[in-house]
C-alpha cells in the first residue's frame, strides 16, 4: 500500500508541476491532463495548484504509513 501512495502521489505531483509549466511557458502539451477536460477551462491554474498540493499530502501520508 505505501508503494502506491507513493506512485499515486508522484503521478500527482509531477501532473500538477507538468499542469503550471504548461500553463506558464506553452511546453509539456502532451502529458499533462489538466488542459484537457472541457470543465476545467478557465481554471487551469487553480486545478494543477491543487494536483500538486493533494500529490504532496499523498507523499507525506505514505510516510506516515511508513512510520507506523
Amino acid at each position: 500500500m505505501r508503494k502506491f501512495l507513493e506512485v499515486a502521489g508522484f503521478l500527482l505531483l509531477v501532473q500538477g508541476i507538468g499542469g503550471l509549466v504548461h500553463e506558464w511557458t506553452g511546453w509539456f502539451d502532451l502529458w499533462t491532463v489538466v488542459h484537457r477536460p472541457d470543465a476545467l477551462e478557465g481554471h487551469e491554474v487553480f486545478a494543477s495548484i491543487v494536483l500538486a498540493v493533494a500529490g504532496v499530502a499523498v507523499l507525506i501520508a505514505s510516510d506516515r504509513m511508513a512510520e507506523k
